[in-house]
């Protein structure tokens, strides 16, 4: 989330809010289509295993349609093997991806 703060902080508008995403999502108000997507990216990188038919099923509920789904699956999915391999070597993002207050 670090590195992408700046496009959250562009596409919400609202410093306040960006940190309370950051922190817990789930205690921000979203349209269910967003929320869906978010609830179903935080079980794909956290509970993997637990995934289902289900879960689709509740996307196209949303009005996901099949490529949305498959899109969503892929970027969930390079973000988290990205992300684990980074970790694993210790890569910090770089200095100019963090977001620095201009107060």
């Amino acid at each position: 989330m670090e590195s992408h703060e700046n496009d959250l902080r562009e596409e919400i508008k609202d410093a306040e809010k960006v940190l309370l995403i950051q922190q817990d999502y789930t205690q921000v108000e979203f349209d269910g289509p967003t929320r869906a997507l978010l609830d179903f990216a935080e079980k794909l990188t956290r509970q993997h295993l637990e995934m289902g038919r289900a879960d689709i099923v509740v996307l196209r509920d949303h009005g996901f349609d099949d490529r949305d789904i498959l899109d969503a699956v892929q970027l969930i999915g390079y973000f988290n093997y990205t992300n684990r391999v980074m970790a694993a070597l210790g890569i910090e993002p770089e200095a100019d991806m963090r977001f620095r207050r201009h107060d």
